[in-house]
């Protein structure tokens, strides 16, 4: 086949290649592997390729990426290739053998200067990092187009959570031996041991135990979560469909946050309406925790309940349940599912609370870098500058050891931003906070948090714009997620809607009345710019001195002058200028990218609570185009800022 010119679309199949453990065979020995290599390319793979009709599109190395027009030679192609490469091996020592994986996929692709472009290229890389060594993974796109055409079986392996593609992924597992999955035994067993292999099957279907038969791979160190089948203890139509759509939506929500790993419901369907034990299927499914639930209509009203069992325990870790009229019963699922994900998900939810508690037993050789991220993400919740600093190590650990860990870099970009607000090293943390945004989004532009704090970053410079374009994004990406709505609700005010952030405040506290310290930097400031005072104060009582930023200290503040709390207002404010000495009124309205709205507010109620109203000299001095206050200009203002 040929690749078109630039700027072509082309439906093409796609096989991602590379080898097995390379950086460490050149480590050991350069000269050899890149010899093996090339004698296994020349020997091997390229005849396949070209037999198959395939073009490589280009090496990387140790990799390959090449197109077909027809999948089912690109299928064909990589188990002949597997399959020679296997039997060459079992001839030589290990340490001379060479392995590759391999992933599939069939899609739309740009043509551009002889290379290709787009998701589909991007999950066939995905998949194949997702393979076995020697083995092929297939995408279910290229397996629907496969069905009767190939002498190799294909199993079912779930649907799988990608990198950067924020659908889940259909994934087969090519069988090289060419044999069929233990199902062909039966047509060699007499009828009578066929009857006992039903009955046997029966039996241990009925307990979930169609895992015997096929047991996924690990999931990687993340925690991990099933969300089993919620029961219907109704047994109408309504509270089923109720209890599925639930399950599905709780799933879905759960998937949204990086944080952990979640299993697709494909693979806990087998569970719905069977007695299981929790920690059997935490063992099927390998994961950490197991969230189960059920609904029930009584007297007019439906009830329903949740909890999140430990699996290495059996210990209920967490529950809730809910009490609310029938007439509607479906107006309550995206409720529940939303309350449920951000109990359970975000950086403070329970599961990864409990990942947080694992790093903190394991003994420091043996941390990884997400254990760093973890601990480090609980350093920042405690919005003190020892702590932030603290975070800074873990977290910049983490990207040591994994550059590629997103959310390592989100939560730097928290860490350097709350220093900054501080007061420590504003410049330099400021800087970093911005870099660490946009390398964030960069390695994953799936991850509604990564648009997040780039949307932050880029309205803290100025730019409201992007800012507005990449907090929507995020909150497109991830809508009913508490953490998101608290970016947002510090920033509405900033895009000329203060009443949309206090009331997305509301929203998250019905989401998430447990909410953590540090969203009350957002809330606060969201309530103030709406003008309620009262609630910005309250805000904040959950908050000691030692967590105020200068936003804290403004805020609060401010709040109790307009609620005529005068003499509290005023100590407030000798406090504030403790830690901020050059703290005014026009060094808040010159901050970068306020809109009108937040300008006003501060004119209007921060000289009612005693702050100096001019800023100094040397402060206006590093401003390119100062605001000023009429009352401040030349000649107006004495030498202390003052009026």
């Amino acid at each position: 086949m040929s690749i078109p010119e630039l700027g072509h679309r082309k439906l093409l199949a796609i096989l991602a290649a590379d080898m097995v453990g390379y950086s460490k065979a050149m480590e050991a020995d350069e000269v050899g592997t890149i010899s093996r290599l090339k004698i296994i390319r020349a020997e091997l793979i390229n005849p396949a390729i070209s037999q198959r009709h395939g073009t490589v599109v280009k090496l990387m190395g140790d990799g390959s990426l090449v197109a077909f027009d027809s999948v089912v030679d690109a299928v064909a192609c990589a188990a002949e290739f597997q399959n020679a490469v296997a039997a060459r091996n079992a001839d030589l020592p290990e340490h001379q053998r060479t392995v590759f994986r391999v992933g599939i996929n069939l899609g739309d692709v740009v043509l551009v200067d002889g290379d290709v472009y787009g998701d589909v290229v991007n999950v066939a890389a995905r998949l194949e990092q997702l393979a076995e060594p020697g083995g092929v993974m297939v995408s279910g796109t290229a397996n629907d187009h496969l069905q009767g055409k190939l002498d190799w079986p294909l199993d079912f392996a779930g649907e799988q959570q990608v990198k950067n593609i924020s659908r889940p992924v259909r994934v087969y597992r090519l069988r090289l031996d060419g044999k069929r999955a233990r199902r062909p035994l039966l047509g060699m067993m007499p009828r009578w041991a066929k009857t006992v292999a039903a009955a046997i099957v029966a039996l241990v279907l009925a307990g979930g135990g169609v895992w015997w038969f096929y047991q996924p791979e690990p999931l990687s160190s993340k925690p991990s979560v099933a969300v089993l089948p919620f029961d219907n203890y109704g047994g109408d139509e309504a509270s089923g469909r109720l209890a599925d759509g639930l399950t599905e939506d709780i799933i879905t929500d759960l998937a949204r946050f990086p944080e952990f790993e979640v299993v697709a419901r494909n693979s806990t369907e087998v569970y719905k309406g069977k007695p299981v034990d929790a920690r059997h299927v935490a063992n099927a499914l390998h994961v950490g925790f197991v969230l189960e639930g059920s609904i029930q209509r009584q007297g007019g009203r439906v009830r329903i309940t949740a909890q999140l069992i430990d699996a290495k325990t059996g210990h209920h870790l967490w529950s809730e349940n809910w009490d609310r009229p029938a007439e509607d019963v479906f107006a309550v699922q995206t409720e529940i599912a939303e309350q449920v994900a951000n109990r359970l998900g975000g950086g403070v939810g329970l599961i990864q609370a409990a990942g947080r508690a694992a790093a903190k037993r394991k003994r420091p050789e043996n941390l990884n870098a997400y254990d760093f991220y973890l601990l480090g993400s609980e350093k920042i919740e405690k919005l003190t500058k020892a702590d932030e600093e603290e975070a800074i190590t873990f977290l910049n650990r983490a990207v040591e050891l994994d550059p590629e860990l997103a959310r390592a870099w989100v939560e730097l970009y928290h860490a350097h931003e709350i220093l900054e607000l501080f007061g420590v090293n504003p410049e330099s943390n400021r800087k970093s906070a911005d870099d660490v945004a946009e390398h964030a989004v960069r390695l994953d532009p799936s991850d509604a948090e990564a648009h997040a704090v780039f949307g932050m970053s880029l309205a803290n410079k100025g730019d409201m714009g992007r800012a507005k374009s990449e907090l929507d994004t995020a909150l497109r990406l991830a809508p009913g997620s508490s953490e998101i709505l608290t970016f947002y609700t510090g920033f509405a005010a900033r895009f000329g809607e203060p009443e949309r952030g206090a009331q997305m405040v509301d929203q998250v506290m019905r989401l998430d009345p447990n909410y953590p310290m540090w969203a009350s930097n957002f809330f606060a400031p969201a309530y103030f710019m709406a003008g309620r005072y009262e609630d910005a104060v309250k805000m904040l009582e959950r908050m000691t001195p030692n967590n105020y930023q200068k936003w804290t200290w403004v805020v609060r503040s401010s709040s109790l002058a307009a609620l005529g709390r005068t003499d509290e207002a005023n100590a407030s404010v000798i406090e504030a200028l403790k830690q901020h000495p050059d703290l005014t009124v026009e060094s808040m309205i010159n901050e970068p990218g306020l809109s009108t709205v937040e300008r006003s507010r501060f004119i209007e109620t921060m000289p009612l609570a005693g702050f100096p109203v001019c800023a100094k000299p040397e402060a206006l001095a590093k401003l390119a185009k100062p605001v000023r206050l009429p009352e401040c200009e030349a000649g107006k203002a004495n030498p202390l800022g003052q009026p």
